[in-house]
């Protein structure tokens, strides 16, 4: 079976506690294709956002998704798969300086096309679009529909189209993104995280269905 044109890429809100966190990130990854998961940790010691990467690590990496922290210097110590690195400055430097070459460094955070373009030629596995570093409020959907468009178009760097909404999933596959990012529409959906997952999925399955069909009819 072919892998699918769009993968789903989770990102979790900030964990304080591994076992507590262990069962949602469990049932989102058993509904469907998944990609990576970028885990954010709650602010602590060192040690703790330690422990709770090693604790959830193992749900995550036995699906055969990537696991990726904000911090490159967790990374190396926990047996995480890369960086999401916020922006195309410094913390995008700092990412692939430490991660290059056996492990992932992307960013995200991209305040222009400038931003995303930088970041691709400086040597980012992927940019996301519409993360706007997580905040509640973010980029309307059609402006990160545009985006990913705009860059599946003429850039080779995989992109993360991030939907604040399952309802704009199956958009974001049709506009060309490899990966769509969601975060609280997964693990605040009143249904569970995998039916959540499982909804997506569907949605990236449709638009994949349509995009073949319109290959075929070129």
């Amino acid at each position: 079976m072919s892998e699918p044109r769009t993968r789903l890429f989770l990102v979790t809100p900030p964990i304080a506690s591994a076992e507590a966190a262990r069962p949602a990130v469990e049932a989102a990854l058993g509904a469907g294709d998944v990609a990576c998961v970028l885990l954010r940790l709650a602010p602590s010691s060192e040690r703790d956002r330690k422990e709770v990467v090693r604790g959830l690590a193992p749900a995550v990496q036995d699906r055969g998704a990537a696991l990726l922290l904000e911090d490159p210097r967790l990374v190396a110590h926990t047996g995480a798969d890369g960086v999401h690195a916020a922006g195309a400055d410094d913390a995008l430097a700092a990412a692939l300086d430490g991660m290059k070459p056996d492990r992932i460094a992307g960013a995200g955070h991209l305040a222009s096309r400038d931003d995303a373009m930088r970041a691709g030629e400086a040597g980012a596995d992927y940019v996301m679009f519409g993360d706007a570093g997580f905040a509640a409020e973010g980029p309307a959907p059609d402006a990160v529909r545009d985006e990913v468009a705009w860059w599946a178009e003429i850039f080779n760097v995989p992109c993360v189209g991030f939907a604040r909404s399952l309802g704009e999933v199956e958009a974001l596959g049709l506009a060309g993104a490899e990966f769509v990012g969601l975060g609280p529409a997964v693990w605040d959906d009143p249904r569970g995280p995998g039916a959540a997952v499982a909804e997506a999925r569907a949605a990236l399955d449709r638009a994949e269905e349509a995009l073949a069909a319109e290959e075929a009819g070129a």
